[in-house]
């Protein structure tokens, strides 16, 4: 089911343009109009949900056999030398648009689009901690 006032839902319906690259019974597919890079895509649920955490998984695996396939049309064409696949959820993670999707971001330079940064942790003791309150039994 598709949301009246979601902007990405909009989009599948045809109610707002979009740069289609692809499309199937599942997802939908069209470049990002922000792009980070060139090819930058957004892979889209034709199901509205506003977070992958409560996205059926028959569309989950569908976004994700659907940016495979993109990110292989992106290497074949464009010549990237990787790609980023990214998912933010909620709006302190930066989720912009609340209409679960999959960044397919082309890297054509290490610094160049979206980077990620990591931050050593030197305490290992505080991993045991998190891993005792998340792990699932």
């Amino acid at each position: 089911m598709l949301k009246k006032d979601c902007l990405f839902c909009q989009i599948i319906n045809g109610e707002v343009p979009s740069s289609k690259v692809y499309e199937n019974e599942y997802v939908y597919a069209f470049l990002d109009i922000f792009p980070n890079s060139d090819g930058h895509t957004l892979v889209i649920p034709k199901l509205h949900s506003d977070y992958f955490s409560d996205t059926e998984d028959l569309y989950l695996a569908e976004v994700a056999k659907a940016s495979k396939l993109i990110a292989n049309r992106i290497y074949d064409t464009l010549k990237p030398k990787g790609i980023n696949y990214i998912i933010n959820e909620k709006e302190e993670a930066f989720q912009q648009v609340f209409h679960y999707h999959m960044h397919v971001i082309p890297k054509y330079h290490r610094q160049e689009g979206y980077n990620f940064n990591i931050n050593p942790n030197d305490d290992l003791t505080s991993l045991d901690e998190i891993k005792n309150k998340i792990a699932i039994k």
